[in-house]
């Protein structure tokens, strides 16, 4: 955006200092003060990604590790021109180093821990790391830009024999403190010119000797060296020369080793200015509690709950602020004081910081257009040196938006039409609004004419909104009412304060009858209003407290399922268990009657009293009736009566045996090898009949009966195709009706297996996926013909 003058306006410049307040590095505050918005929604959504990144982490309480930073660009100029730096200078891009090196590991340690933020990375991976330029800045000199002992022997040497001449000094000038101590003005040992000297009293001057290097402001004490540290004084200041020397060696040798990498150096600085820039911004929309928007390239703005990001956050009123979609001219009307231009400057200020990469502060999912320029006419902007009037100083500036807008712009005017005569202002305003409408740019206008509430209702793409005022305060609320004008509250307000209703009643006389249907028609919108946001707001505590008894009434329905299943699973495991026992005893019991039967041989018979015995076994086998009506056992009732003579399986004891008799409709006679029990028809299952190969007195299934389930889970394709081949074959035997094949989800392919294999099976009726309670679709139903 070229158009300078709307930062001024809008006080953009105001945010950016807001912002630099965050910022560690000189050449990131740079930065920040040339911000400026961008119309390119590529560079608009890195913008937002930077700043959404950097506030991330600062929300975990983690910041980039930034110091304060100073701008490099002259000792970086002087670097690549050869020229040798100063102790300072160096330090400084020391310090430089320092931090680019912690920039890397801090986002190396992110990485570690699974934690991306590609937006950053993106210039953190520009940086160049250089540790042993890094190492010899940090051995050489101090952050002050002081060159260590540790720069150079030489050095160090030097300052040793300082540090001995210097001592070999004070201790000859101390033994004279002593002994001419009446001569002396004061007794201390101080400096003039580099060298030691001793305060002598001016009287004293020939009586001590020496050379004077200075005197008091009085004339009364001379600084005296005398002769007998002369030679040392001497010897010390040689020292400093050489020190000085060899500094200069140092910080040139140092210099010499930055000089090939100065373009790194640089490039480092960009990168740390860069990242500072974006954690500063994020820092200024945590302080706000701003959130970043989404674009609309229609230049659709929705501005949910927008605050004046330069007020006070905790008494701002937040409003919603909705234009370009449904309308593209938002005309605002009614009294002063009410709000109206601080609003038109939020819509205005909200989108360059949008534009500008910066958090908005709004709530979440807020919306703004992507406008190519933001023109406004906001304030008295009257030129006393032009001689131009308040009018006049509108107009031109109106006519410069005019000839520079687009359809992609985004246009604010503050009391349009205003400082002429009414009838002309207003008819000039409508004028203006008409030609921008068919330009096609978005408008946001206030006025104090009542004609724009007309024209605003008539006209298209356009919409009539006012800022609430609250009539029994006597007070602007200021919140904004879209779709509804504003209107005047002179003569409300003046009631109230005690005008005399004469008065009152000739000012309503003289009020057009216009004015005054166009009123009693706001009004009315007024109270609708409200009477919708009240039965808005009573529909929504109805809402969430039915929504409230649909959440009770699932957690206790899923409750009750929980217990269901339990109780059934429960029954299960007690029923299965029971069979399991019963089948056991069965399976002993006539092996006793078989191992009797071998005891006695083929030729006897066993004793009566020994088979009642054993029968009355069998009998206490049976089930009590509670448990024969759980339904892992219950069998349904055969639609036909058994033959005498067929084969059948007795079910509660998992044996063959033959019906040699019919008792009643429902009990039949079954020969079990040796013995004749009594059996309930729902307890026999019909099977075909199989001739015996060998005589013997009992027989016994060479099997437990086949499950109704089967788990195929985590076996290979191959394998569980195979077994379930095998399986389903077992099942038809064994007369099940149904039965479930448990596959597991996993990648899908073990499941497509199982019903490829159940569609083309002549046998199965159907199949389907088992309950959500009971597996969902890890497992198959499977019914039977």
């Amino acid at each position: 955006m070229n158009n300078e003058k709307i930062y001024e306006t809008l006080e953009f410049d105001k945010v950016l200092q807001a912002v630099q307040i965050f910022a560690q590095t000189e050449l990131a505050k740079h930065l920040i003060a040339k911000m400026r918005p961008s119309s390119d929604r590529e560079r608009l959504e890195q913008w937002q990604a930077e700043t959404e990144q950097s506030l991330s982490i600062l929300n975990q309480k983690k910041s980039m590790p930034i110091p304060r930073l100073n701008n490099l660009g002259n000792a970086l100029k002087r670097l690549e021109l050869g020229a040798s730096l100063n102790g300072l200078e160096i330090a400084q891009i020391g310090r430089l180093l320092i931090t680019t090196q912690q920039i890397i590991n801090f986002f190396d340690a992110l990485a570690e821990e699974d934690k991306y933020f590609p937006a950053l990375t993106h210039w953190a991976h520009q940086a160049i790391s250089l540790p042993d330029l890094m190492k010899l800045i940090e051995q050489s000199v101090t952050e002050e830009g002081s060159v260590l002992s540790s720069a150079s022997i030489k050095l160090a040497g030097i300052r040793r024999g300082q540090q001995q001449a210097e001592q070999q000094i004070r201790n000859q000038l101390s033994q004279m403190l002593k002994s001419k101590a009446n001569q002396l003005s004061d007794s201390l040992i101080t400096v003039r010119n580099g060298r030691y000297v001793l305060p002598v009293k001016a009287e004293y001057r020939h009586q001590f000797g020496g050379t004077i290097h200075d005197q008091s402001s009085t004339g009364q004490t001379l600084f005296i060296e005398p002769q007998a540290v002369m030679q040392l004084n001497n010897k010390l200041a040689e020292l400093q020369v050489e020190e000085r020397q060899e500094i200069e060696r140092i910080l040139q040798e140092i210099t010499e080793s930055l000089m090939p990498y100065h373009q790194e150096i640089f490039q480092n600085q960009a990168v740390i200015a860069q990242l500072d820039f974006i954690q500063a911004r994020a820092e200024y929309a945590r302080s706000l509690e701003a959130t970043k928007p989404v674009f609309s390239d229609n230049r659709h703005v929705a501005m949910w709950q927008a605050r004046h990001p330069l007020l006070d956050q905790t008494q701002v009123i937040a409003n919603d602020i909705i234009l370009g979609e449904n309308y593209q001219a938002l005309i605002i009307t009614g009294p002063n004081t009410g709000g109206k231009t601080i609003l038109l400057k939020s819509l205005g200020l909200i989108q360059l910081m949008g534009q500008s990469g910066l958090h908005i502060p709004c709530d979440k999912g807020s919306q703004l257009g992507i406008f190519d320029q933001v023109f406004a006419d906001i304030g008295d902007e009257q030129s006393i040196e032009q001689s131009l009037s308040t009018f006049s100083s509108h107009m031109t500036n109106t006519v410069r938006i005019l000839d520079n807008m687009t359809y992609e712009s985004l246009l604010l005017f503050d009391e349009l039409g205003s400082g002429t005569d009414p009838q002309e202002g207003a008819a000039l305003a409508m004028a203006i609004l008409s030609y921008i409408n068919k330009v096609g740019s978005t408008v946001m206008a206030t006025t104090h004419y009542p004609e724009l509430k007309v024209y605003a209702h008539d006209a298209p793409n356009t919409i009539n909104a006012s800022m609430e005022f609250d009539s029994n305060t006597l007070s602007p609320t200021y919140r904004l009412l879209i779709g509804i004008p504003g209107r005047s509250n002179a003569l409300d307000i003046s009631k109230r304060l005690g005008l005399r209703d004469d008065i009152l009643q000739e000012a309503r006389q003289g009020i057009s009858q216009d004015t005054q249907s166009v009123n009693e028609m706001v009004a009315n919108l007024e109270r609708e209003r409200r009477e919708a946001e009240l039965n808005h707001a009573e529909a929504l505590e109805q809402l969430a407290a039915a929504e409230q008894l649909h959440q009770d009434l699932r957690t206790e329905y899923n409750r009750w399922l929980e217990q269901k299943n339990e109780i059934v699973e429960k029954a299960k495991r007690e029923a299965n268990e029971r069979v399991i026992a019963s089948q056991e005893e069965a399976a002993k019991i006539l092996q006793e009657i078989r191992d009797l039967q071998l005891e006695q041989g083929q030729n006897k018979t066993i004793k009566e009293h020994i088979l009642i015995d054993k029968k009355k076994a069998f009998d206490d086998l049976k089930l009590p009736e509670n448990l024969k009506k759980n339904k892992v056992l219950k069998r349904a009732k055969l639609e036909q009566q058994l033959n005498v003579g067929e084969d059948v399986e007795v079910l509660s004891y998992g044996q063959r045996g033959t019906i040699i008799e019919q008792v009643t409709k429902d009990e039949y006679i079954v020969q079990m090898g040796i013995l004749k029990m009594k059996i309930d028809v729902k307890d026999l299952s019909p099977i075909k009949k199989v001739e015996s190969k060998a005589k013997v007195n009992v027989q016994r299934n060479a099997g437990t009966k086949v499950s109704t389930t089967l788990d195929i889970r985590g076996e290979r394709y191959d394998q569980g195709i195979r077994r379930l081949n095998q399986y389903l074959d077992s099942a038809l035997l064994s007369n099940h009706p149904m039965v479930t094949i448990i596959h597991g989800k996993g990648t899908g392919a073990l499941r497509e297996g199982v019903q490829s294999v159940l569609k083309r099976h002549s046998q199965v009726d159907r199949f389907e996926y088992s309950a959500p309670n009971a597996g969902g679709d890890g497992s198959t139903v499977v019914y039977f013909k």
